[in-house]
């Protein structure tokens, strides 16, 4: 997407995400009941909102790369007790933040070339979410435990809109239909942000060190 067309598109993203963080502000989940963080609008200065744990990670996850970026995040929290990650997904990566009736209904797997661990077809739901017992040989990597352990999710609202376009021929909808219909079907908790590359920025004036996920 060029410039012109990010610039053109912010009006418009402003007020549809200002409607999307108030649908899906992050539920606070934690161990021990501990409060993980504190979340902010996703269209706002402060998001990720305040990060209470004494170490905090933002995973620039820009690619899918054979899902070794859960395995990142898995492997920054595993040893911390006291730990926060923050997921961008954003650009190819885009993927991980979809439920798995979108991946269904706009062939994201297809598109993607995407194929899901447990059947080796294209995968038509999010492998990561809620898999199967014994798909993965670490289950900890699934992005339902992940964000059972309080990680903050941000979808880059830039590769959303972008990626609708790709994916809306696909289940016979608009761009704009298609755009809103996945920005409303989501992980649990996560959050449309401005941007990827924003988002990155803001965790890491929130206290985050930086881990790529990308290839």
């Amino acid at each position: 997407m060029n410039e012109s067309t990010q610039q053109t598109d912010i009006p418009h993203r402003r007020s549809f995400f200002g409607r999307i963080a108030a649908a899906s502000a992050l539920g606070l989940f934690g161990l021990a009941n501990t409060v993980r963080a504190q979340t902010a609008p996703a269209d706002g200065p402060d998001w990720p909102g305040v990060l209470k744990t004494r170490h905090k990670q933002v995973f620039d996850i820009y690619d899918i790369n054979g899902g070794f970026p859960l395995g990142f995040v898995n492997n920054f929290l595993t040893p911390n007790q006291s730990a926060t990650a923050v997921l961008i997904f954003r650009h190819q990566g885009l993927p991980y933040g979809l439920n798995s009736a979108m991946w269904a209904k706009y062939r994201v797997g297809e598109t993607f070339k995407i194929n899901d661990p447990e059947t080796k077809a294209s995968a038509v739901k999010n492998p990561w979410f809620e898999p199967n017992p014994g798909v993965f040989p670490n289950p900890e990597v699934a992005l339902d435990r992940l964000i059972a352990k309080g990680a903050v999710i941000g979808v880059c609202g830039v590769a959303l809109r972008g990626q609708s376009r790709r994916l809306a021929q696909n289940a016979g909808v608009s761009p704009d239909d298609a755009f809103k219909e996945i920005a409303a079907n989501l992980l649990p908790g996560a959050s449309v942000v401005l941007s990827g590359t924003w988002a990155v920025n803001r965790a890491q004036e929130a206290g985050c060190t930086y881990c790529s996920g990308g290839g």
